[in-house]
């Protein structure tokens, strides 16, 4: 399990991949369906495949409850619309451009690469690719910069997800200087006139994407699907926890583990909070103290030893003598 820019994925143990051997070769149409046929949601390769993306997030994905069930609305949606042209039911194809809004560390990126891969089973995308840009990738600095740099990022995307993080950061009303209109436009037109080969999603903040979505009626017009990435509570974090450890051969001691979950309880509290990276950057610093008092000891260490995090590991924190600091 892999901890992204902006959030925590991960593989409970027993999980299966999302995705096993590349996909087949596209096969030719095939031929409509009479009235009064009937068809197997569930039986062709590409409904297998999104089953196996949509497993792979709910063993993956500690919580988000919202966030999945929003990408398994999706998914059905898609797959009736197959369904559809079986029988020559065709609908104008639905956009698929998204908003992702919620704090750092909430999975967002790990929940637009399952996406692109449910769209690239069903037909939606050429490739399960997703390529994350930020505003310095698509603004440039000075005039007729900004167009060729928004422009190779919509070319890197093609056939994929281009996923925008902090996107209201493209927009400075306050600087009239600034180029990030010039970005939104190009955006605006590919949006519409690619909506068959590119997917864009949106990331950032709850509070600055409303008002990014305000400032810029275009952009909320050709976005259908707003979804809302919660903040972890502490027993989703303490799960979290343990998940990291694991992957890592590492577990707590019991009063490390009750430790932890107060260290969690303070953290949570406290500026620049982070959720799932929080999360890793605590324990990253508890194996640091570890080391530290196992290099100090003076006679021979095991296994277990050095597989083991301490209350002392934990609570040695600054956030349990220092508060006001991270920790």
């Amino acid at each position: 399990m892999s901890a992204s820019a902006t959030g925590f994925s991960m593989y409970r143990p027993g999980a299966a991949p999302a995705s096993g051997a590349p996909a087949p070769a596209e096969a030719p149409p095939e031929p409509l369906l009479g009235p009064e046929a009937k068809v197997d949601m569930q039986a062709d390769e590409a409904a297998a495949r999104v089953r196996a993306v949509l497993a792979a997030v709910d063993a993956e994905l500690v919580g988000l409850a919202g966030v999945k069930r929003r990408i398994r609305e999706i998914a059905a949606l898609l797959m009736v619309d197959r369904a559809r042209a079986r029988f020559g039911l065709e609908a104008s194809r639905p956009s698929l451009h998204m908003s992702f809004a919620g704090g750092p560390g909430t999975g967002k990126t790990t929940v637009a690469l399952r996406m692109a891969e449910i769209l690239h089973a069903l037909g939606y995308l050429r490739a399960p690719r997703v390529h994350p840009v930020t505003r310095d990738d698509l603004v440039g600095q000075f005039i007729g910069h900004t167009a060729p740099k928004t422009k190779e990022a919509l070319a890197r995307a093609a056939g994929g997800v281009l996923f925008i993080d902090e996107a209201y950061y493209l927009y400075r009303p306050d600087n009239e200087r600034d180029y990030g209109q010039e970005a939104i436009e190009i955006l605006l037109q590919e949006m519409e006139s690619a909506r068959a080969s590119l997917v864009v999603i949106f990331a950032g903040y709850e509070d600055r994407m409303e008002t990014f979505f305000s400032s810029n009626p275009g952009l909320s017009s050709r976005v259908s699907h707003h979804i809302q990435f919660e903040d972890y509570a502490t027993d989703e974090l303490a799960e979290i926890a343990e998940l990291m450890l694991t992957r890592d051969a590492y577990r707590f001691t019991e009063g490390a583990r009750e430790a932890f979950r107060e260290y969690l309880d303070r953290r949570r509290t406290m500026p620049r909070f982070a959720n799932a990276r929080s999360v890793r950057n605590a324990l990253e610093r508890a194996r640091l103290r570890q080391a530290n008092r196992l290099v100090a000891l003076s006679g021979q260490v095991g296994r277990d030893d050095l597989m083991l995090i301490t209350e002392e590991d934990v609570r040695r924190s600054r956030v349990f003598t220092d508060p006001p600091d991270r920790g």
